[in-house]
């Protein structure tokens, strides 16, 4: 009796195992961030200095839903500039504290990559699905997983779940039309300029092929008639509900572009009005890109099949690539000794590989200045913007081609099945365990580690470290802040504008060039000293921050304040001008007095992680 429970539960692991780390994974996440709190240590760059900042200064100013405002950064710019409330990761931050709605957003990108990748492959993979139901989820983890840019971390993991939705559109099934108000309802979880744009241009692509192809059917059927090919009255009924089928398909695929579309412009309006009705002239007429020479593209095409980027880390250069690319060359080698070109060029698996190179190949052409220009000339409106995000869709293809190779091997004996779960696992625990630049799990993990056995804390910033709100709380009560403008040296303006101080500078990459210049008065004498600097503002300009005149950076998101000269640059005139009144540093400024500053004092955190010091401006006095 013993021995058949043991070959029961023998079974069940067998044939279930997948649901441990399936399952586990996503609770273990959920209980590190959630046991350390806001002593987790979140990934700075483009996320804490930017879009949790914001998501919080539009909850301090209660200006999720308003219309018509502004909000206080940059000199006060339109509410339109920031996030939709069309957005279920928007919607997150409306519900909860700033924290707990980012820890939710991982959460949530975990579970949604995992959910639509299963979507999609238990469609097209039909009565296969239950043998290869382990990878299907196991592949669907290891998307889900990965780190992308956590404020369209919904928009990555969704990609397969718009597939799986045009490919139920696309087979006609009875329920069809149902799948339309889903489709007008995904941008929820997408992002226009991210990967809409680009879906709305591979659909468009699709129903342009699609009708080719009902055009060349037609006109074959015709000859053959003529010719008196067609046999009998059953060939001319093939003939006739094969393009009709094709003519129905065509109709179906241009609705659903027709229905996709109006879900951006209905979830994204903001955008779309800046876009379309602004005459703003914004810092996006200014950017200036690199042009690089043939060689330097060939070698960043090169360089971004092999290891992507970073607000889209596929993380498959060390498993899934070599992975894909020996069954590349074996698959490939079969198909030309047995001389079956054909089924070459209509491999499912070199599809994908073929769209991986596509995507690649436009991300370096896009740093080639003259077709640059040529788009920006024909579409005026996408002026500065970055065609070559399509690379953000290769992550979902590289899993998409490793899901197809493990499919595979699952064809093949039980020693094949199990080198398939070994490398789905590999690619997870990989995925896990690199330490990239949005790995907050790692790095809190790592970070932790490291205070409880060398017991110190670590350099870095946790979250709750970052932000002090305690200390800003304790400065503003201080100082009687009553909504004044400001601006942060030594450090990130969104930890101001997280705080509720209005601020000059801060980070956004779509804002009026008039500003840009106004703030670049401000600026002039560090801009002035320091040439790598002076070319990032005037090329560039999203970060209008109060920049030294001897380091290139002395922005830190870490406890010690790396800092060669305790002078700041800055024209204290043109500061009061756009009416500046508080400048709030991590160093003590030993020229304050010269640029119209007057101290009014020095504060630290409890925990001794910051020292911010106070200064206002003499000449509004």
């Amino acid at each position: 009796m013993k021995k058949l429970t043991e070959q029961k539960w023998f079974r069940w692991l067998t044939k279930y195992w997948f649901l441990f780390p399936v399952i586990g994974f996503p609770l273990f996440t959920a209980a590190v961030f959630f046991a350390y709190g806001e002593r987790s240590y979140i990934g700075v760059h483009d996320n804490m200095d930017l879009f949790l900042a914001q998501f919080q200064m539009l909850k301090n100013t209660d200006s999720f839903w308003k219309h018509g405002v502004d909000v206080p950064f940059l000199g006060g710019i339109s509410r339109d500039m920031l996030p939709s409330e069309f957005s279920l990761y928007s919607v997150l931050y409306m519900i909860f504290p700033t924290y707990t709605a980012y820890i939710l957003g991982i959460l949530g990108k975990i579970l949604l990559g995992m959910f639509s990748f299963w979507l999609p492959a238990k469609e097209l993979l039909g009565e296969r699905y239950l043998r290869v139901r382990p990878i299907v989820f196991m592949t669907g983890l290891c998307y889900g997983a990965l780190w992308f840019f956590p404020a369209f971390g919904f928009a990555f993991a969704s990609i397969p779940l718009c597939v799986f939705i045009l490919i139920r559109i696309y087979r006609g099934q009875k329920a069809a039309v149902w799948w339309y108000p889903a489709l007008f309802a995904y941008p929820l979880v997408s992002y226009f300029s991210y990967h809409g744009i680009f879906i709305l241009g591979y659909l468009a692509l699709f129903v342009l092929w699609l009708f080719g192809r009902l055009l060349y059917r037609r006109s074959r059927s015709r000859q053959r008639s003529e010719e008196g090919t067609v046999q009998n009255n059953a060939g001319e009924g093939r003939q006739d509900r094969a393009s009709r089928c094709d003519g129905q398909a065509v109709l179906r695929m241009l609705l659903a572009l027709l229905v996709l579309a109006a879900g951006y412009v209905a979830c994204e309006y903001r955008l779309f009005g800046q876009m379309l009705f602004s005459d703003e002239v914004t810092i996006r007429a200014s950017i200036v890109n690199p042009s690089l020479s043939p060689a330097e593209i060939l070698s960043e095409i090169a360089e971004v099949f092999k290891a992507g980027i970073f607000h889209a880390d596929s993380v498959h250069a060390k498993v899934v690539l070599p992975v894909c690319g020996l069954y590349f060359i074996i698959n490939n080698g079969c198909y030309a000794i047995k001389r079956e070109w054909k089924r070459m060029f209509r491999d499912p698996f070199n599809l994908l590989i073929v769209f991986i190179v596509f995507n690649c190949v436009v991300y370096g052409l896009y740093d080639y200045e003259p077709l640059r220009s040529l788009v920006e000339r024909l579409i005026p409106p996408l002026e500065g913007w970055q065609f070559n995000r399509t690379v953000f869709f290769n992550p979902f293809l590289w899993y998409a081609a490793l899901f197809t190779v493990l499919c595979k091997l699952y064809e093949g004996g039980i020693w094949r099945v199990w080198l398939a779960n070994g490398i789905v696992c590999l690619a997870l625990l990989t995925v896990i365990l690199t330490p990239n630049r949005y790995n907050d799990l790692y790095h809190t993990c790592y970070n932790r580690a490291y205070e409880h056995f060398h017991g110190q804390e670590v350099d870095e910033l946790s979250y709750e470290q970052f932000y002090a709100k305690e200390l800003f709380e304790e400065i503003k009560e201080d100082i009687g802040y009553q909504g004044e403008w400001s601006a942060a040296y030594g450090f990130h303006p969104a930890v101001l504008e997280y705080n509720g101080i209005a601020t000059l500078d801060g980070y956004l990459g779509f804002y009026s060039q008039q500003y840009k210049e106004e703030f670049r008065k401000i600026i002039a004498p560090a801009l002035e000293r320091v040439e790598a600097t002076g070319i990032y503002y005037d090329d560039w300009g999203a970060r209008a921050y109060l920049y030294s005149g001897t380091d290139l950076s002395i922005v830190s998101a870490t406890k010690t304040v790396y800092a060669t000269d305790d002078r700041i640059y800055m024209d204290g005139e043109a500061f009061a001008d756009l009416d500046g009144k508080y400048l709030f540093s991590r160093i003590k400024l030993s020229n304050a007095e010269e640029v119209g500053l007057s101290r009014v004092g020095e504060y630290t955190a409890e925990d001794g992680s910051m020292s911010v010091y106070v200064y206002h401006t003499r000449m509004l006095d």
